[in-house]
């Protein structure tokens, strides 16, 4: 069976089928998920859903790219969420240097650090994003020894990844692991334990080959898994299991 640790099911792009498809996920290899919220919206969304499944779980959290109006009123309102059933990590919160539209990179680095103190302060793992921001990321994270989680979505150099592994830190491998131009990823991924490495969708978006350029789901997140076997030259179901153990292990996840 299968963890999924980063998706989206909160999206539009889930509004015709949400229900069913969510319903239908442990009958298709996927045992459990962590849906992170990206504001306050989706974080209460989050919450909702794993109230109503079983196998989802929630993180809440402000995403970089959404920090533009935050307010210290921000953190009250996670920090009540963040202590509601099935939340189980702080996110997805982040650096995003990418668009330059996105908010100012002061305030996402004040909100980044805001949510960072809340994780420490309720002991909860974070998620991680990290877009061509790798050095304010790494400097920050720095600054909270005694916080870890997963990097989303991995997209640093081998070396960031040993720094991070030494810190405590997982990383997280994604659909683009399939794509052809995934040159770092593999490099990533020799110098990653495999008790290190968990195992992403991020859908609806980076569908893996070959179903890239369609709506993704949890189901996908098998091609991700098959992907790091080969390169790890193991089974896929010795990742598969070690994926799921080292997710239940980070987001202490005792299933009944």
């Amino acid at each position: 069976m299968l963890f999924d640790t980063h998706a989206h099911y909160d999206d539009a792009a889930f509004d015709p089928d949400r229900e069913p498809l969510l319903e239908s996920l442990p009958q298709r290899g996927v045992a459990l998920v962590v849906n992170p919220g990206c504001d306050l919206e989706s974080s209460r969304k989050a919450v909702a859903y794993a109230a109503e499944y079983p196998h989802v779980y929630a993180a809440v959290g402000i995403h970089p790219e959404n920090c533009g109006g935050f307010t210290p009123a921000d953190m009250d309102a996670l920090r009540q969420l963040a202590q509601q059933p099935k939340v189980v990590a702080i996110g997805e919160i982040g650096l995003d240097y990418y668009w330059a539209e996105n908010p100012p990179r002061e305030l996402q680095q004040q909100a980044l650090r805001s949510q960072l103190a809340l994780a420490r302060e309720l002991r909860l793992p974070v998620i991680f994003h990290d877009r061509d921001a790798h050095g304010d990321s790494l400097a920050i994270v720095k600054e909270f020894p005694d916080v870890t989680g997963v990097f989303h979505c991995f997209s640093g150099s081998p070396e960031m990844a040993q720094e991070l592994l030494g810190m405590g830190w997982y990383l997280g491998f994604d659909g683009p692991v399939t794509y052809k131009n995934a040159r770092r990823a593999p490099e990533v991924a020799a110098v990653t334990p495999l008790d290190r490495m968990l195992i992403e969708t991020d859908s609806p978006y980076m569908t893996p080959v070959p179903y890239r350029g369609q709506r993704n789901d949890s189901s996908y997140v098998r091609l991700v898994a098959e992907k790091l076997a080969e390169w790890k030259d193991i089974a896929p179901e010795e990742l598969e299991h070690a994926t799921l153990e080292n997710g239940k292990r980070l987001f202490r996840i005792i299933e009944q």
